[in-house]
């Protein structure tokens, strides 16, 4: 009855929706757990790309059940709009996709005060989405969220959303200067949202644990990375929920006893999103090399990537942190064609070299990279399917990776399509 957790080992956009793709083919359900449509997961089979942004990965497979654990936070009309582009290109949904009761709404208001609170900051923006994220899952911790199965009680969700709106149009007025919105349009759409979603919910923690008991194979998909974990990641630059492998059990209900595998995705490099710090960042031409090459560009947002060498400081901290038992290392072949690569391996601060991640921003922030040097290599590695057949300098590369951070690969991905991969080890 095993369960395996694959998630980010960075700062997200490693390459986590190809690898839950792959061994969704040897899984039979896929649950999604954590942060919201922030995230954006690339797909591509057979030439043919698709961007999921709430709904797991696993839905390009035609006989494996998806959910939507109570850890998410979902936006309705993302959702619906998600599921009906999936379905105009032939996904299949029905008896397959399940939302849970228990996650909490995005509601306009969340989505008005993420962009208004951002503006405020000015150059001390954390550089979110607008989403709404993170006022959903603040309203989640002060006991004033919207959850789906409040969508089905009329009664519970007018007056929710009336004694909300109540104390958001307070705020907007008096703090933003914003117009007032109307609690009644608010709950109208919501009700349809409940019409369209009413057939896919409910009750996944239970469902979860139901598939758990008669041995089918469970993959828990996180967003986001651990370096954006709220709790363990660059605070305040972080996401606003739990993207580590404890995310995973709060997230969905199942019990930690029953995880058995957790595999860290992470780049062949480094990359981040948005504000907050970066030690081993490439502000030159090798950055913006690695971008172009790497098609750094995010999958929700379109925004560019920060780009930098990998960070081995930061991903012996995230395979502590996440009992991580296999890498999933991605984008080997942005690398092919350089001279030389390089691997950061401490942190220099005050005549001090730290080997060991700092919870600080100032010190991440202002540090000086130490790295060690490898030789690149020039072949083209996108058709190799076996490790041996890797270059010499390739392998010496990933070795060090694989010996610096006590850990195996489960694949070694070589390109964006499904089949551009070494398989080394199955995660269940």
């Amino acid at each position: 009855m095993p369960c395996s957790i694959v998630l980010g080992a960075q700062w997200g956009d490693e390459g986590k929706g190809k690898v839950v793709d792959i061994y969704t083919a040897e899984s039979d359900v896929v649950v999604r757990y954590q942060g919201g449509h922030n995230a954006g997961h690339t797909v591509v089979i057979g030439g043919e790309q698709y961007i999921l942004h709430l709904i797991p990965s696993g839905i390009m497979h035609e006989d494996k059940v998806n959910i939507i654990g109570n850890g998410v936070v979902v936006d309705p009309e993302a959702l619906i709009q998600e599921i009906d582009d999936l379905k105009n290109r032939g996904i299949k949904f029905e008896g397959r996709f399940f939302l849970s009761k228990r996650s909490h709404l995005i509601m306009p208001y969340h989505k008005l005060f993420d962009k208004q609170s951002e503006l405020k900051k000015g150059s001390k923006k954390i550089g979110t989405t607008g989403r709404g994220i993170g006022p959903t899952y603040a309203d989640k911790m002060a006991r004033v969220g919207i959850r789906v199965c409040d969508l089905f009680d009329d009664e519970v969700l007018k007056e929710k959303i009336f004694d909300n709106v109540y104390e958001v149009n307070r705020i907007a007025e008096k703090i933003y200067g914003l117009d007032k919105l109307d609690p009644g349009e608010i709950y109208d759409k919501y009700l349809e949202y409940a019409d369209y979603l009413k057939p896919y919910v409910a009750e996944t923690s239970y469902l979860i644990n139901k598939f758990y008991d008669e041995g089918k194979k469970v993959m828990m998909e996180g967003a986001q990375g651990t370096l954006l974990d709220v709790d363990h990641g660059t605070y305040p630059y972080v996401t606003s929920s739990n993207a580590t492998a404890g995310g995973a059990c709060t997230g969905t209900g199942l019990s930690p006893v029953k995880i058995n595998t957790v595999v860290g995705v992470m780049k062949a490099y480094t990359t981040r999103v948005g504000s907050g710090p970066f030690p081993s960042e490439l502000n030159d031409d090798m950055g913006e090399r690695l971008r172009e090459v790497g098609g750094e560009y995010g999958a929700t947002t379109g925004r560019p990537r920060r780009c930098g060498w990998l960070d081995l400081v930061a991903g012996k901290y995230s395979v502590m942190l996440n009992g991580i038992k296999y890498i999933a290392l991605t984008k080997l072949d942005v690398l092919s064609g350089l001279e030389k690569i390089k691997v950061c391996v401490g942190y220099k601060y005050n005549g001090k070299v730290f080997e060991t991640f700092p919870p600080e921003v100032k010190i991440l922030e202002n540090c000086e990279p130490v790295y060690e040097e490898f030789p690149g290599w020039n072949e083209d590695i996108t058709k190799v399917r076996n490790y041996d057949d890797l270059p010499e300098n390739a392998k010496k590369y990933v070795e060090f990776i694989k010996s610096y951070l006590g850990v195996e690969y489960s694949l070694i991905s070589l390109g964006t399509d499904r089949a551009e991969t070494i398989i080394l080890n199955n995660i269940f």
